[in-house]
């Protein structure tokens, strides 16, 4: 019996899948749409989320004025920072400047008083009166260049932002009183600033 059913397989042939013919269809994809139709529906959708993300053309337009308002507003603190340090700068230089100038303001009185003393003498060195005032307008002429500057005072009037009396004297004339008609000591300004008071003597 066994040997009937072998002549039956062998007849008959393998058994082998039987495939209806293709007509054209498309087998439904897993939510029962066709592949054309997932496609076109997910570009609309891609299309759609792109229009909602992408902003218009006024808000993309305020966008960029806030950034160019900002980045004037960063450079224009950059430039009053520049301004600032340099200024800083400036005043530390004359702050120096100044401090070495104040010091030499006692040797310009040395000479001063040295001459003088020598104008006193009766038979005063020529060639002693010509070096020292060599010296003294050599250390002047130095530092005007440097800015600084001689209070005038002789013979003005009494001003208290740049005078400093320190003594009163009877005068004849009427229209020196008030006025200042000695000095003991040399007022002086650098580069506008006052750096020592003249020390002077009013008449009254």
């Amino acid at each position: 019996m066994q040997s009937d059913r072998k002549k039956h397989q062998a007849q008959d042939g393998p058994d082998v899948p039987h495939f209806e013919k293709d007509n054209g269809a498309l087998a439904p994809g897993v939510n029962g749409q066709t592949p054309g139709q997932e496609t076109i529906e997910q570009q609309t959708a891609d299309q759609e989320t792109t229009a909602r993300e992408t902003p218009d053309l006024p808000e993309l337009q305020l966008q960029l004025d806030q950034v160019n308002d900002r980045l004037l507003r960063l450079q224009a603190e950059f430039d009053n920072y520049r301004k600032r340090t340099a200024k800083e700068r400036l005043e530390l230089i004359l702050t120096a400047s100044e401090d070495v100038i104040k010091g030499m303001l006692p040797v310009l009185d040395d000479c001063q008083r040295a001459l003088r003393t020598l104008e006193q003498l009766e038979n005063p060195d020529p060639s002693s009166v010509e070096g020292v005032n060599l010296i003294y307008s050599k250390l002047l002429g130095y530092l005007q260049g440097k800015g600084l500057k001689i209070i005038e005072a002789k013979g003005k009037a009494l001003d208290t932002d740049y005078h400093c009396a320190v003594a009163k004297t009877p005068v004849n004339e009427k229209k020196m009183k008030g006025k200042i008609v000695d000095v003991v000591l040399e007022g002086y300004m650098l580069n506008g600033k006052v750096i020592r008071f003249a020390n002077v003597v009013v008449g009254e």
